[in-house]
């Protein structure tokens, strides 16, 4: 890579479901925001979920007000993974999590206590190939990674401050650099003194050639579920800073295919009318992050065309407006 690759355009346009192309994939939704509601979907992508397996979850920064609800993990823990470890890493930035102790500090303040959580940078890093990227070969990752078989991520999905949204794909591709290393590839230009000096469409083909890395370690052993609830348009990584969710609360949904599971994510947000919407549409656009849909699908991670199947009606095939028919006001719990 001797001459410096080029960032790809057009983040900052949502692309109509009519004017993509390609396969569908199957796209499972529920509006049941529950610990039920969570075991019934993971229940329709369980089955990649084979031998020592583990979850990445964003655990959050210290009595962070949007993460996915703590007895919800555990009860599908406990129920239906219940040998399976969290897996997290180290921040980037200073803060609650940038080093292994206060991870550790703040892991149990948020009561991520009820089954192992590894650290998986804890005690080193390791490289993973990037089959196909154009800004990378290889992104390291935290090491102990190396040591599962499968891989769930769990994601709540909303807003980021640099991202624009946060998916699966962030949160495999950013929650799975190793914290000083691959995070440091991702957001910052060599020898920079500004740590977030990598941003818009560059930004989100560096993290998205980092998922990717993720998605091809696990091969068939890996699926996606993504929680559309308390979708602040800040990230979980802003903690009690995060800006007040004004998005209504919308369900869940799962897929084993991860450009679909993040596409019908934003697909229902944009289903939405503009009153409800406006506040998370603004962010997304405005970092560019529909780059993050457009270069998993030039990556070959995926397909942006999906069946969205309703799992509170039988399984029928219904539209993304049809599944937001009915949301009401966010209010918080």
């Amino acid at each position: 890579m001797s001459e410096k690759p080029i960032a790809g355009t057009g983040g900052e346009r949502y692309v109509p479901y009519s004017e993509r192309t390609g396969a569908e994939s199957a796209v499972y939704f529920t509006r049941d925001l529950s610990a039920d509601g969570l075991r019934k979907i993971f229940a329709k992508v369980s089955s990649p979920i084979t031998g020592k397996a583990c979850i990445k979850l964003h655990t959050g920064e210290p009595h962070g007000p949007n993460i996915i609800p703590r007895p919800w993990v555990e009860a599908l823990v406990k129920n239906d993974l219940p040998d399976a470890a969290i897996i997290e890493t180290n921040t980037y930035y200073e803060g609650g999590r940038y080093t292994t102790d206060e991870h550790r500090k703040t892991l149990e303040v948020n009561g991520w206590t009820f089954c192992p959580v590894d650290i998986t940078d804890e005690d080193g890093t390791a490289p993973l190939p990037v089959k196909g990227g154009k800004w990378f070969t290889e992104m390291v990752m935290g090491k102990n990674i190396l040591n599962y078989d499968s891989l769930f991520v769990l994601t709540h999905f909303k807003g980021h401050a640099m991202g624009g949204f946060g998916g699966s794909a962030k949160n495999i591709g950013i929650g799975c650099a190793d914290g000083r290393i691959g995070k440091g590839m991702i957001h910052t230009v060599e020898g920079s003194d500004d740590l977030w000096s990598i941003a818009e469409e560059e930004f989100m083909e560096r993290m998205m050639e980092s998922a990717k890395a993720v998605v091809d370690h696990f091969g068939e052993h890996i699926s996606f579920v993504n929680v559309l609830r308390n979708m602040s348009v800040s990230c979980d990584c802003e903690g009690t800073a995060a800006a007040p969710v004004v998005t209504p609360n919308i369900g869940i949904v799962a897929s084993l295919d991860i450009l679909a599971a993040d596409q019908a994510s934003v697909d229902l947000v944009y289903a939405l009318n503009d009153n409800d919407n406006h506040a998370l549409r603004e962010r997304i656009e405005s970092r560019h992050g529909h780059r993050q849909l457009s270069y998993m699908k030039e990556l070959g991670m995926g397909n942006n065309r999906y069946k969205l199947i309703d799992l509170d009606n039988g399984g029928a095939e219904i539209t993304a407006a049809e599944a937001v028919k009915g949301v009401v006001p966010f209010k918080a719990e």
